[in-house]
């Protein structure tokens, strides 16, 4: 019989809601003060300049208004649930004969302004966010999608201090609420009860089948912090490399996640 899968972590939509408008707060004043030669520089996404992650950044938010424009698809249950949403994504290759994403935006600050506002007046500060939404992983409740920016900001937030050698801050709900879908995400894709794997001070989850653990230290532990963690399951670094840098610690005969990640790529 395969093990059971728990329940879904619950998340408090306005406090996501807020998390989700303070990680954007911090991205867009580091923008302010980006110079030319800075926003022409590579990151590590393929071709992309800092430009174009930057519109990036901004766009993503802003397909939260956009698909609230949309009329709301027939339910009442979602297609996609929050677990699912990372499979999914990574099944979604991105284009490469699409523009990049700052064609057509020359003015970023402008283009922050536009989606904060948008976001501000089409997400409203009440509500459990039952709404649901078509996005191009299919219909999701609103209250999901806002978890779901958390990922896209918090991981962004890292892409673009990687790029430029900048401390942009991360706002802790949101990168609490990052680290748990991408843990919760790991334990439902295997789950299991052989190995704990320990994100302090955001998340513990079991996952792997096997023996399972019941009391005192588990015989198989994985332990990292959240950022390492988000690039893990992100595909920004490989399992081998953060081990042999020592940022990951894994004891036990079951603790190797290689062939487990990334989650999301």
């Amino acid at each position: 019989m395969p093990p059971a899968k728990k329940r879904p972590r619950a998340y408090d939509h306005l406090r996501t809601r807020t998390a989700v408008l303070a990680q954007f707060g911090h991205v867009r004043d580091a923008v302010a003060a980006l110079t030319p030669d800075q926003l022409a520089r590579p990151t590590r996404l393929g071709g992309w300049t800092v430009r174009d992650l930057v519109a990036h950044i901004a766009l993503g938010l802003g397909a939260v208004s956009r698909d609230l424009a949309l009329p709301e698809p027939p339910g009442p249950k979602p297609a996609t649930t929050l677990l699912e949403w990372a499979p999914a994504v990574a099944a979604a290759v991105r284009d490469a004969t699409a523009p990049p994403p700052s064609a057509g935006h020359p003015d970023l600050l402008a283009l922050y302004g536009e989606v904060e506002a948008g976001f501000l007046a089409d997400v409203p500060a009440s509500g459990t966010g039952d709404r649901l939404l078509t996005t191009r992983v299919g219909s999701m409740r609103l209250a999901d999608v806002l978890v779901t920016r958390t990922v896209e900001l918090t991981v962004h937030t890292d892409d673009l201090n990687e790029a430029l050698g900048l401390e942009i801050p991360y706002d802790r709900q949101a990168l609490a609420a990052c680290t748990r879908l991408l843990a919760d995400t790991l334990a439902d894709r295997a789950p299991g009860g052989s190995v704990e794997v320990r994100v302090p001070p955001f998340a513990v989850v079991q996952c792997i089948g096997g023996p399972k653990h019941t009391r005192g230290t588990p015989p198989n532990v994985v332990e990292t912090g959240p950022l390492t963690w988000a690039r893990l399951a992100t595909g920004r670094t490989e399992w081998a490399r953060a081990l042999a840098d020592a940022e990951v610690s894994a004891s036990g005969e079951r603790a190797d996640l290689a062939g487990l990640l990334p989650l999301l790529a």
